[in-house]
């Protein structure tokens, strides 16, 4: 017979009397990839919006991986919890020579399910209730949450145009000297930097990087900085890693993308080099979370750095092709988006570029986007009525600054040339109606 208590239960509407979710994940549920992802999806539209390459990998690196797979029974067991052995001892190699400073494969490598996991151990392991992480706008939306997640406090800094450019560019974009020395306080434990950034694609000159060196080291201040982007510069820039400043090495936390490296983003392999006191804390969050990263995809990854490394400088090097690449993918986009009237910022590196959307005289006429930012409003509009996926820029920003950028949306331009064709195509068509 059965209970009295269990008499008119019903498991799909029972909740519990107390609160079920974990005061720490209140108000980070809101994820604008999920959100603009199955927006895409649903309308069919041709996709500059996420951020991921539409072809294949270099064929060294399939090949790599084909042969990982059937080389035996060790390739699908798992390897060392903190990295597979020839991938750490390669990336120490390979980046102490640009560093400067002898990396330990062991002790100052860590490697992660992607750059994703890498930050989310960095935060869990160095932050504290309390502690302030200064952001630098615009931002990687994942910071934000990783960092409340952990109790401690995002305060925000943000680039901001130089006014008067006639070729707009996203080196136009500094920081303010004063504004972001106003931000230290006794409570500040890190900043957060990514370069190049994503979605500007500026690229941080040496002098910029020092101003931020000098306030860590006057402050005593860790920090992160997101380089997975690293490869990709144009125009001559070149990318500078503020853990080879003097005294950083010690204090920042760099952070690395074999997905951005080979335009292989399902690998999900990422890694961290900073030094050994540091990267202690992070195995303790990594062995209590994921533990072990897949084996077949990190020997692939080791073989592709063993041969940039063979090839690093060389024309034949993938880290030139890439960029080569995309330097003409750029100004095709850039060429179109000045043609239809928006206003591109062309990026120093990274492979997206924002445009300003605010000469456009565009009535989206939306119930359903009502009181959401502009930006919003218009991605949403282009995606349903054009066919076209891109990302509003506000998203990469705070609350309090995040009117102030409304008016840019994002494009991604690591696409094939038919891709970007069927886009330049439902832009050009949509500027002969206006």
């Amino acid at each position: 017979m059965p209970s009295a208590l269990l008499i008119g239960f019903n498991p799909n509407t029972a909740i519990m009397s107390r609160q079920l979710q974990a005061h720490r994940t209140v108000g980070v549920c809101k994820n604008v990839w999920i959100e603009f992802t199955q927006l895409a999806a649903d309308y069919k539209a041709v996709n500059l919006g996420q951020g991921f390459p539409d072809f294949s990998p270099p064929k060294f690196v399939q090949e790599a991986f084909c042969e990982a797979v059937s080389g035996g029974h060790q390739m699908h067991q798992y390897t060392r919890a903190f990295g597979h052995p020839p991938l750490v001892n390669i990336l120490a190699k390979f980046f102490s020579k640009i560093v400067g400073h002898e990396i330990d494969p062991f002790e100052d490598v860590l490697v992660t399910v992607g750059a994703y996991q890498a930050l989310f151990c960095t935060f869990q392991a160095l932050i504290d209730e309390g502690d302030e992480v200064i952001i630098v706008e615009p931002f990687f939306d994942c910071y934000q949450p990783m960092v409340k997640m952990t109790g401690g406090k995002a305060v925000y800094v943000p680039l901001r145009p130089v006014e008067g450019s006639t070729a707009p560019s996203s080196g136009d974009w500094v920081l303010s000297a004063e504004e972001l020395a106003g931000k230290f306080t006794p409570r500040t434990k890190a900043i957060v930097i990514n370069t190049p950034n994503n979605p500007l694609g500026k690229v941080y000159k040496t002098e910029e990087l020092q101003m931020i060196a000098d306030l860590c080291i006057k402050h005593d201040v860790l920090c992160v900085s997101d380089e997975v982007y690293e490869w990709l510069t144009y125009d001559g820039n070149k990318h500078v890693k503020i853990a080879s400043l003097p005294g950083m090495w010690e204090r920042t936390i760099t952070i690395g993308s074999a997905g951005k490296t080979f335009s292989a983003t399902g690998w999900k392999v990422g890694w961290v080099i900073s030094s050994g006191n540091i990267i202690q804390h992070m195995k303790t969050i990594h062995q209590n979370c994921v533990y072990h990263c897949p084996t077949a995809a990190q020997e692939a990854v080791a073989r592709g750095f063993e041969r940039e490394y063979e090839l690093f400088g060389t024309p034949e090097s993938y880290f030139q092709q890439l960029p080569a690449m995309l330097q003409q993918k750029r100004g095709k986009l850039a060429s179109c988006l000045e043609s239809v009237g928006l206003r591109p910022v062309v990026p120093e590196g990274g492979y997206f570029m924002i445009a300003d959307i605010s000469s456009l005289k565009v009535d989206v006429n939306d119930q359903s986007t009502e009181g959401e930012p502009t930006d919003f409003r218009f991605a949403k509009w282009l995606t349903k009525e054009k066919g076209l996926a891109t990302i509003p820029v506000s998203a990469f920003y705070s609350p309090e600054h995040s009117k102030e950028f409304e008016k840019y949306i994002r494009f991604c331009f690591i696409k094939e040339d038919s891709t970007l064709n069927a886009a330049v195509d439902i832009l050009r068509k949509w500027s002969q109606t206006q």
